[in-house]
């Protein structure tokens, strides 16, 4: 393969509307970043590749409804075909991606197949960490019964396991691992969560949050095992008996669920001239060279009002930075600054935060009543407001972000 190489810059030759632009990952950053195009003036050619052969589906139902049997899978499903079609793009599932070149903005697929454009978005997202102690979910030689989810046929198997399961043990106590604990535990299914943090989601809660997390984990019979560490996964007959930790204690099990974390799916890019550091390393634009860009849980990029590298995994952000990505295509980009912000339900229960809140976060309380379960606070570090937590008052919790947005707003000035 030789393909001829474009003009350095595609855009000093083309009008930015009329490029071809391949998206690289149909998730949800991927198809938003497509639809932002499309909203924005965008009428040249639009290609999407993903790996999986679904239609673009929502993640973060997985862990919930659709576990929970709340929702059937076509429910997760972010458009219907009439929509997809609407779009005049051109859907390349069951591709995956192998490599790129840069220079010429050619994509490489495991088929063989090769597609060039004027501009690459990628959009590739994250794929689940496994315990270092087991072969990996569905691989030769692994006992049946461990689990990971991060895909729509992930999240079919785990259901199909939990309608079986009495004993499950969750790996891992951040958001995703306390998703699947309190679904499970909803389905009558008996739940060990043990993880390496102390309490629940305590890096993205703080104190008072976590505490309050894992009493209401309590409260439902979840049993929670802060600060424990697998030893390795006992097995018997080629099933998972168990999960022995650090400490000797083995946590009998029938089903095991691996929440550990996720990392990027950049390896295919190894060699491609792409800067690769927890992600793909971007300028403030999201820009990763000329002519291609990351969006969504991939991207590492320098957040202009933080002053440092950023990478969020959250559904907030997928959308947030694909409307920002879309617009830096058509030459009408600006510095891409959020307002970090994610969400959870669990046991019927909307926890939300805006920003982040450190551990060394003083925490004030400006609505509700944390004894009542109903609360909004305002995390303060070094005198500065850094965060909001709230805590099922989601109009109040909007209402306070406002003035977290202002003081990003001036911390953005001030770095300018």
């Amino acid at each position: 393969m030789n393909p001829t190489a474009p003009p350095t810059n595609i855009q000093d030759t083309l009008d930015p509307r009329d490029q071809h632009v391949l998206v690289v990952g149909a998730s949800a950053a991927g198809l938003a970043t497509a639809e932002a195009l499309r909203r924005n003036g965008h009428r040249g050619r639009l290609t999407l590749l993903d790996a999986e052969q679904h239609l673009p589906y929502d993640r973060p139902p997985l862990s919930k409804q659709l576990l929970s049997g709340e929702w059937t899978a076509d429910r997760v499903i972010l458009r219907d075909q009439e929509m997809l079609d609407s779009l005049d793009a051109e859907f390349l599932l069951g591709e995956s991606a192998t490599s790129l070149h840069i220079a010429t903005r050619t994509v490489i697929t495991g088929s063989g197949r090769e597609v060039t454009a004027d501009a690459v978005v990628l959009a590739t997202g994250l794929r689940a960490r496994h315990l270092p102690t087991t072969i990996g979910t569905g691989e030769p030689g692994a006992p049946a019964g461990i689990h990971v989810l991060r895909t729509l046929d992930d999240a079919h198997r785990l259901k199909e396991a939990l309608a079986t399961t009495a004993r499950l043990v969750v790996v891992g106590n951040g958001v995703l691992g306390c998703e699947i604990a309190a679904t499970a535990r909803q389905l009558g299914v008996k739940v060990t969560l043990v993880g390496a943090a102390e309490a629940p989601m305590a890096p993205q809660l703080g104190t008072l949050g976590s505490q309050l997390l894992a009493g209401l984990h309590r409260e439902h019979g979840v049993q929670l095992l802060g600060g424990g560490r697998v030893a390795s996964v006992q097995h018997s007959g080629g099933r998972v008996t168990g999960v022995e930790l650090t400490s000797g204690e083995v946590l009998r099990a029938d089903t095991v669920v691996v929440a550990i974390g996720s990392e990027p799916v950049t390896g295919w890019l190894a060699g491609s001239g792409l800067k690769l550091d927890d992600g793909i390393v971007c300028d403030k634009f999201c820009r990763a060279a000329d002519g291609v860009w990351a969006v969504g849980d991939v991207a590492r990029w320098h957040h202009a009002g933080l002053g440092e590298p950023v990478r969020l995994e959250n559904r907030t952000n997928a959308t947030e930075q694909a409307i920002a990505v879309a617009r830096d295509i058509l030459g009408k980009g600006e510095p891409y600054t959020p307002v970090p912000y994610f969400w959870t339900d669990q046991f019927g229960v909307r926890i939300q935060v805006h920003g982040v809140i450190p551990g060394s976060a003083q925490l004030e309380v400006t609505d509700g009543d944390p004894a009542e379960g109903r609360f909004v606070a305002v995390a303060f570090d070094d005198g500065r407001m850094v965060g909001i937590l709230g805590w099922a008052m989601p109009k109040q919790t909007r209402q306070r972000r406002q003035d977290l947005m202002a003081e990003s707003a001036r911390a953005v000035g001030a770095l300018n």
